[in-house]
């Protein structure tokens, strides 16, 4: 358990993906350049190729990031945050396999806008 102040750390904005594209030497990463609302887009790594997802998933589309993650490196580079997506798997279904995450969006919703 966490306290609300504990949630209250966690920052969750609005983006709009500029550009997604498979990252060479990898089966599984797509990254994405993320406009969140500052001056210059991020880059995010998504590990989500295995489920059949594509750069057309996601280029053009807004999504819920958070974007205040502390920076990891990912093949050579630093992603910046963290797309938030939905694991459907009910509790009762629990075979051991993940099932194809699906991922929030922020459609309607400016660039840049806090989730609160």
């Amino acid at each position: 358990m966490i306290t609300i102040n504990d949630f209250a750390k966690i920052e969750i904005r609005v983006g709009k993906v500029m550009k997604a594209e498979n990252v060479a030497g990898s089966e599984k990463l797509i990254r994405l350049k993320v406009d969140v609302g500052e001056e210059k887009p991020r880059t995010i790594f998504t590990g989500v190729r295995p489920f059949g997802y594509e750069e057309s998933d996601f280029e053009g589309k807004k999504f819920l990031f958070v974007t205040n993650l502390e920076p990891k490196p990912i093949m050579g580079e630093e992603s910046q945050g963290m797309v938030l997506a939905v694991d459907p798997t009910s509790p009762e279904a629990s075979l051991g396999q993940a099932s194809k995450p699906l991922f929030i969006s922020g459609e309607g919703m400016p660039v840049g806008a806090k989730v609160r």
